[in-house]
């Protein structure tokens, strides 16, 4: 074990490493944290959620972004990118235009390596962002969606939804997607 203590990044030298990677980190508390790689079935879904929304908010005030779309928490440093995210009247942390600060509606996509997190700590960090009024699990080992939707008093309402023929209604953004779509070519595995 090395005995030299860690170099802790600012937020500024973690952007100026981060732009340009190949791979995608997290940030927090000085460190970058690598992200894992995704399945296939991980890609289809983000892929489907993406195109069920973009096409339903296509003319609307709201802007969806995939995966690629950083966001930053302010109130705890954190920086993340969520599977797919939907801001109203974006606004952007700098210039690069890159690092949201104000998400509307964020979808995570579970994996065995990340489920812990998105429900715990990913969460906690996420119910701290004012603009944020629906947060969503999407499982790809089964047929299941949560939804947990800010209510006027500041609680959070849950819901499920694992009918494969049923659809989520997005409160949000006045939306909604077929389960069928949502899960359009994804194979189950059971390991």
């Amino acid at each position: 074990m090395s005995s030299e203590p860690r170099t802790l990044l600012t937020p500024e030298e973690y952007l100026r490493i981060e732009r340009p990677a190949l791979n995608k980190s997290e940030y927090l508390n000085g460190e970058m944290l690598e992200m894992p790689g995704v399945s296939r079935e991980h890609n289809l879904i983000v892929g489907n959620m993406f195109a069920g929304l973009h096409g339903q908010v296509y003319d609307r005030p709201y802007e969806v972004y995939p995966s690629e779309m950083r966001v930053k928490i302010s109130s705890t440093g954190l920086y993340t990118y969520p599977d797919v995210v939907v801001g109203d009247d974006p606004v952007f942390e700098d210039r690069e235009v890159d690092t949201l600060l104000n998400p509307l509606l964020i979808v995570e996509v579970l994996s065995k390596s990340t489920e812990s997190y998105d429900r715990g700590r990913k969460f906690s960090h996420y119910r701290t962002i004012q603009s944020l009024r629906e947060y969503v699990l999407v499982s790809q080992f089964d047929c299941r969606v949560e939804q947990y939707v800010r209510q006027a008093d500041g609680k959070w309402l849950y819901t499920e939804t694992t009918d494969p023929n049923g659809q989520v209604e997005f409160d949000s953004i006045a939306c909604s997607v077929p389960m069928t779509g949502l899960y359009h070519r994804v194979n189950f595995r059971v390991d």
